[in-house]
């Protein structure tokens, strides 16, 4: 019998069990039925009886792991990672504000911090909400509606720890990382809600109506969406809203919600905080940070926004899952959230990460590829594999995500395979059927001359499986 791919210990042959003590027991010791019971009743006097090391990683670090056994950790500098979600980080796009490059450290924030966050951030974080998306309405956010946690992921986590018993809805394709969080808690049943490719994943009210109306009580999805660059704005999603209020708990991941394209890059930003009626009877969790919008991804300094009871419980799943965020940074990220500058930083980042992405289509389309579907924010491209033009011959075997990672492995780019967003976190469907396997992720957020890299990456890649001439000599002239 097997859980978790670990054997269960008491099934053992009395004669092969081990006993974990670090000298040789004596013979007294090795008759003792008592020590034997305490010993097979107790697995951590085992060496690693209490470790599950089956446990997957992300998409994005299973990428990275396969790509360092091609020589990546040696000389990152050399490749193209179109992997990872980071946005470039460096004071080079016109417009945005310089980041800091010291952070002086006071003697009081040498102390462990609130695992709330600290009071000045929590208000700033709370100022910055009220002025972008609150202006007119009675009802307002205070500090005491907003949580700093270390990290996203952290907060998700602690949003996972506090749940009730209930039934969790996700939509798929989603962020790859929401597959273990919810595989992790046993307070919830995460159910997935697929969304279809003919209907460009779109999250329609009238789905959310029907899975509440079979029992779901939570639904998480980020907005917009992750990896699908898929926009779900107002009024539409002001009517999810309205259906899930006083009936589900709506927690949106709003990490990508200055990256929104669909308003002429005027600095304009997504949030669902635009449609909460009263901040501390509407059950809606908002996730954002400096990670994405800030492009800050190593400060690892993030926020929750909701009703205070939310935020007193999630106060509380700090002090047990993660001690919360570095004071210091915590005080540097203070000035940056003042609400003016946000706007011209996020009207900078939208006209400069726009670019990149109309750069990478065309690209994209030059070498055969068809978009239904520009996506309209975030940094990711949903790349179909089957819209390639002509379609590869069969023996290429490239035209599903896991196979097309693996060639481009040896251009020394890095993608990920569609496969890891089609989420399984009860592992109970098999994946190798999924929609998504003939998809992979591109990220545009690194810096255009690692973009280039990258396509010309895929090119060769393409043009290799085509079986087509002369290309080398092509691609020896343009460089």
């Amino acid at each position: 019998m097997s859980f978790s791919g670990r054997r269960v210990s008491i099934l053992r042959p009395a004669g092969d069990r081990r006993f974990s003590i670090g000298r040789e027991l004596s013979e007294n010791e090795k008759k003792s039925e008592i020590h034997r019971q305490f010993r097979d009743a107790h697995e951590g006097h085992r060496p690693h009886a209490g470790l599950d090391a089956s446990r997957t990683s992300t998409g994005v670090v299973w990428c990275t792991e396969r790509a360092s056994e091609h020589g990546y950790l040696e000389d990152p500098s050399s490749w193209a990672n179109l992997g990872q979600g980071a946005p470039e980080a460096d004071d080079e796009i016109f417009g945005s504000f310089p980041r800091p490059t010291a952070i002086p450290i006071a003697s009081a924030s040498r102390e462990y911090g609130p695992t709330a966050g600290i009071k000045p951030l929590r208000a700033a974080v709370a100022r910055l909400y009220n002025e972008h998306y609150r202006k007119g309405k009675e009802s307002q956010y205070t500090w005491e509606n907003v949580c700093i946690v270390p990290g996203g992921r952290a907060g998700l986590i602690r949003i996972a720890a506090i749940l009730g018993n209930s039934y969790l809805g996700f939509p798929i394709p989603d962020y790859s990382a929401y597959s273990e969080m919810l595989s992790l808690f046993k307070n919830f049943a995460a159910i997935p809600i697929p969304l279809s490719e003919q209907d460009h994943y779109h999250i329609h009210p009238d789905k959310i109506a029907e899975e509440i109306a079979r029992g779901t009580s939570v639904i998480l999805t980020s907005n917009p969406r992750n990896p699908t660059g898929d926009v779900l704005a107002n009024p539409e999603l002001g009517r999810i809203q309205d259906i899930c209020r006083d009936r589900a708990t709506l927690i949106l991941d709003e990490f990508y919600g200055g990256y929104n394209y669909s308003t002429g890059c005027d600095g304009s930003t997504i949030s669902g905080a635009e449609n909460v009626v009263d901040v501390n009877e509407d059950d809606v969790l908002l996730i954002d940070g400096l990670t994405k919008r800030f492009r800050l991804p190593g400060w690892r300094i993030a926020w929750i926004v909701g009703p205070k009871d939310f935020i007193g419980a999630l106060s509380s799943a700090g002090s047990y899952l993660d001690g919360g965020a570095n004071v210091p940074f915590q005080e540097a990220a203070i000035p940056m959230l003042e609400p003016g500058l946000v706007r011209a930083e996020m009207k900078a980042l939208q006209v400069h990460f726009r670019e990149k992405r109309d750069y990478v289509v065309k690209r994209l389309q030059k070498i055969g590829f068809r978009f239904t579907d520009i996506p309209q924010a975030t940094f990711y491209i949903w790349l179909d594999l089957n819209s390639l033009e002509p379609p590869l011959p069969a023996e290429a075997n490239i035209s599903d995500g896991l196979n097309f990672f693996n060639a481009l492995l040896h251009e020394k780019v890095i993608v990920v395979p569609g496969i890891f967003f089609d989420l399984n976190p009860a592992k109970r469907r098999d994946l190798f059927d999924s929609p998504c396997h003939h998809f992979v992720r591109l990220s545009y957020g690194p810096k255009m001359e690692v973009l280039k890299h990258g396509l010309d990456g895929i090119e060769r890649v393409i043009r290799r499986a085509r079986g087509e001439s002369g290309w080398e000599d092509e691609e020896a002239v343009r460089d």
